[in-house]
């Protein structure tokens, strides 16, 4: 059983579900509808603006797996797999 600890207040992850093998952090930002275009997202990651998997990541391009994590302003995206019905 997985248990996932959060402090008090803390926003729960996001879930933006994918159907590929990966995506990149742009695309992201726009599929969770946090930016309207490519050039916005690309201005908010060269300014430090995102974290991937808890760190600071200035690479537009970098690629996202399922389990991977991306943060914008305080909430928690989780990337993730559409599992076969």
């Amino acid at each position: 059983m997985k248990v996932i600890v959060r402090k008090q207040g803390e926003k729960p992850d996001i879930p933006v579900v994918i159907h590929t093998e990966f995506i990149k952090l742009q695309d992201a930002m726009k599929y969770a509808n946090i930016v309207y275009s490519g050039g916005e997202a690309k201005s908010l990651i060269l300014e430090e603006q995102v974290k991937v998997n808890g760190e600071v990541c200035t690479m537009r391009g970098k690629k996202l797996h399922p389990g991977d994590r991306f943060e914008f302003m305080g909430q928690s995206y989780l990337i993730t797999i559409h599992a076969p019905v």
